[in-house]
């Protein structure tokens, strides 16, 4: 059992699916579960469908939904760091570090979660995964808690090989999927992909597996 389990993400609904079947598993194991979420995703371009966001209400509907989804999961600290989106990249390396460092100093965690710092498509994803590894790189290698990274640029596996981590997370399809339709601005609630509802195979095909890798520094 992982003692805390702390994530780094960059927006709001980045956990959905990507982690959320993972982190309901480990909180069902008695782990604790801590979310840094960089940013509200208020650049987003989704506004629901039909739309029932704009640019000026979307932060806030977006941190409701963010907070829906740690519910969904069973997550209870939430801690929203105040970045903006799409900017990640360009913040200031050692604020960002720094908000990442107090919190490993605050909670010790056991392992880190966050994306990949190069495979992970996103600009956001890959600048909060960098950090991540930047901060935790500079401590002592026996103080280092491990980092499992989320990749899935087109060429990842060529480059880092295949996930030493694959966790069946069939068991936990019901805070999984009621975590992705949380964010009801960003995906179409019921279907999620496509336009029509998802069949159980369908469900179990696409959301019952999630993968992480080890980073190795």
């Amino acid at each position: 059992m992982e003692r805390h389990i702390l994530v780094v993400l960059p927006h709001p609904d980045d956990e959905a699916f990507s982690a959320s079947g993972t982190l309901a598993m480990h909180l069902s194991q008695g782990s604790e579960v801590t979310y840094a979420c960089l940013t509200l995703g208020e650049m987003g371009r989704n506004m629901g469908i039909p739309p029932f966001a704009n640019r000026v209400t979307l932060p806030v509907i977006r941190k409701q939904e963010l907070e829906a989804s740690c519910r969904a999961i069973g997550i209870r600290d939430l801690r929203l760091l105040g970045f903006h989106d799409k900017m990640i990249e360009f913040e200031d390396k050692a604020k960002l570090d720094g908000r990442i460092e107090e919190l490993i100093k605050e909670l010790n965690p056991s392992l880190v979660l966050t994306f990949h710092p190069t495979l992970s498509v996103h600009p956001d994803h890959e600048a909060c995964g960098a950090a991540v590894i930047r901060t935790i790189g500079r401590m002592p290698a026996d103080r280092r808690p491990i980092v499992h990274c989320m990749a899935f640029a087109k060429n990842h596996e060529q480059e880092i090989g295949k996930p030493d981590i694959v966790n069946d997370v069939t068991s936990f399809l019901k805070q999984k999927m009621a975590s992705i339709q949380s964010h009801k601005s960003q995906f179409q609630a019921a279907e999620l992909v496509g336009n029509k509802k998802l069949s159980d195979p369908e469900i179990l095909t696409r959301f019952g597996t999630e993968r992480f890798w080890t980073y190795r520094f």
